[in-house]
């Protein structure tokens, strides 16, 4: 349980649109990434792309949504960037994204559990990476959600 990474915040919005700020490409693409191709349903894509030049060098390509229902949850699996490859890319499992939309008076809340890390020195720097990515993630999301 120690190595499991969770995160939460409350957007001023509707839980149908938080869903969307986590399936829609475009909405990714104001947030989280450069360019993002997600498909929301089943087995469906969830690629993002940091570099999309170099697609194979730092996205989440390959990875899939595993499981989908709008506008409560959503899961997906989960590659690293390129200095974690070895760990977080290569092997399967790969490592997993839960969010959970939880409709409150004043908007939703979100609640972003990411777990799947091994237990090794590279798995804990890569760990450790996403801890801080997330946070980063989460500040980007709120800052674009006041500007709405």
């Amino acid at each position: 349980m120690d190595r499991i990474i969770v995160k939460k915040s409350i957007l001023n919005c509707s839980a149908e649109q938080a869903f969307k700020l986590f399936t829609d490409n475009q909405a990714l693409e104001t947030w989280l990434t450069e360019k993002a191709d997600v498909e929301p349903k089943v087995h469906g894509k969830y690629e993002l792309y940091w570099n999309p030049d170099k697609p194979e060098e730092n996205s989440t390509i390959g990875c899939r949504i595993l499981d989908i229902e709008s506008p409560y949850h959503l899961n997906f699996e989960w590659k690293g960037p390129p200095q974690f490859a070895a760990v977080m890319n290569k092997l399967r499992p790969l490592t997993n994204v839960t969010v959970f939309f939880f409709p409150k008076d004043n908007g939703t809340q979100i609640n972003l559990i990411h777990t799947g890390w091994g237990d090794s020195k590279e798995w804990e720097e890569a760990r450790q990476f996403f801890i801080h990515a997330w946070d980063r993630a989460f500040s980007r999301l709120e800052e674009y959600m006041q500007q709405l």
